[in-house]
């Protein structure tokens, strides 16, 4: 069974613009699946397509030169226009540069690009297609399509009362993701050590072709490592420092590394929240996965994330996916940050909608009756926000504090798509 990708929407809308349609994510997210099962509905409305990837040996030679590759385009369409995708085009050299080429050329081809994450891909790109394209991020599975696959999309167009009502499903659905995240080849395999093999393979060829083949890193052994240390410590201050010493790399190498899983879309950073650069840390950020399973593969834990240890760190990532999700679908721009002190008052997340800030914490508890914790009440006392969340697993409530009304948020309650932050 295909898991339904709710990026595909997004696609199929913009099929009608003359933009580039520039889908990007980690490897083996599904992009090349999204892009065929994108295809193939044109293809059932009589629409004319061509499908090129530069995986494939046969179709490299067709992108030696802008004019080679226009023939081949007018050799399958005549003179009519067509759809156009383009697997893989990292592998491209100065890709941006010739796509800006064939794009400029004004003929009546829609390019519809996937690639994996690579510096060629998230730099030269973005800057040669300035005003020619438009990117979609197609990250792994997410949980609302975990839990739709999962429950064989019996509740598709009711998700959201699902979750209000299988509270017990959830939960053990929950477990699973946390345990195995979201590649769609793990998800769709029910054996463990199938899942195992396959996470194994996905990292495997990450490091071997977008780290050692594409970024040109010598020292995989140390970036390697380098994930394993910030898997170990998601939702606390990075200390390049102390990283690189511990991997007897220098900090600028340690910058760089770091700078690669990000660009590769391997971990996600996100910045403090501040306004007084006196009392607040500033420089420091800290990292989150953007797939559970892959962070618990590479410390050695896939499968076996019980109650207790860093659960709740690994509960916190799940919340900032599940809020970057939510931003996505709203149609924002903004980011998450978090909120520490020098005297170590910290809130997980602040969102700025512009007009106002939300802070977010994220407990991975059961709660009997509402506790505030000393930094919530220290952000509200000095911003004064008009919401504030605390995510929790079981407790729904809420009260105020000055002018800031506090809501305890079940997380079944928080992930629906009809809550909203604002």
């Amino acid at each position: 069974m295909l898991i339904k990708r709710e990026k595909l929407k997004e696609l199929r809308d913009h099929l009608s613009k003359k933009e580039i349609s520039l889908i990007v994510g980690p490897r083996q997210a599904g992009k090349t699946t999204l892009m065929k099962e994108l295809m193939g509905e044109l293809v059932e409305r009589g629409k004319k397509t061509i499908f090129l990837s530069l995986d494939f040996e046969k179709d490299r030679p067709f992108f030696d030169t802008q004019m080679l590759f226009i023939k081949k385009l007018k050799l399958e369409f005549g003179n009519s226009g067509g759809y156009v995708f383009i697997d893989e085009i990292q592998r491209k050299d100065d890709a941006g540069l010739f796509l800006k080429g064939v794009y400029d050329m004004g003929l009546n081809y829609k390019f519809i690009v996937s690639g994996s994450g690579s510096i060629e891909l998230k730099e030269k790109i973005h800057e040669s297609l300035s005003g020619r394209k438009r990117i979609f991020e197609l990250p792994t599975v997410s949980f609302r399509e975990f839990v739709n696959f999962s429950t064989k999309y019996r509740y598709e167009r009711r998700l959201d009362d699902f979750f209000g009502l299988e509270k017990e499903r959830t939960d053990l659905l929950l477990s699973d993701y946390l345990n195995f995240g979201g590649y769609p080849r793990v998800v769709t395999e029910n054996a463990f050590s199938e899942k195992l093999k396959i996470i194994n393979e996905i990292y495997r060829s990450y490091i071997e072709k977008d780290i050692s083949y594409l970024l040109k890193v010598e020292n995989t052994e140390a970036f390697n490592s380098l994930i394993k240390t910030l898997a170990g410590q998601i939702g606390n201050l990075v200390n390049y420092s102390e990283i690189a010493n511990t991997l007897g790399i220098s900090v600028q190498t340690a910058k760089k590394y770091l700078w690669y899983a990000e660009k590769t879309f391997i971990i996600k950073r996100i910045s403090p929240f501040f306004r007084n650069t006196r009392k607040e840390i500033t420089k420091s950020p800290i990292v989150y996965f953007n797939d559970l399973g892959l962070r618990n593969y590479s410390l050695g834990l896939m499968g076996g994330i019980k109650n207790g240890g860093n659960i709740g760190f690994l509960f916190e990532n799940f919340i900032y996916l599940a809020l970057k999700e939510k931003i996505d679908y709203a149609g924002g721009d903004f980011v998450p940050r978090f909120w520490r002190t020098k005297d170590k008052a910290e809130v997980d997340f602040v969102v700025d909608l512009g007009g106002s800030i939300i802070p977010i914490e994220a407990k991975y508890k059961e709660f009997k009756k509402p506790e505030i914790g000393r930094p919530m009440r220290s952000f509200i006392k000095k911003y004064n926000p008009r919401k504030a969340f605390i995510i929790n697993k079981n407790l729904s409530a809420e009260f105020k504090i000055g002018d800031t009304k506090l809501e305890f948020i079940p997380f079944n309650e928080f992930i629906k798509n009809a809550f909203v932050l604002n």
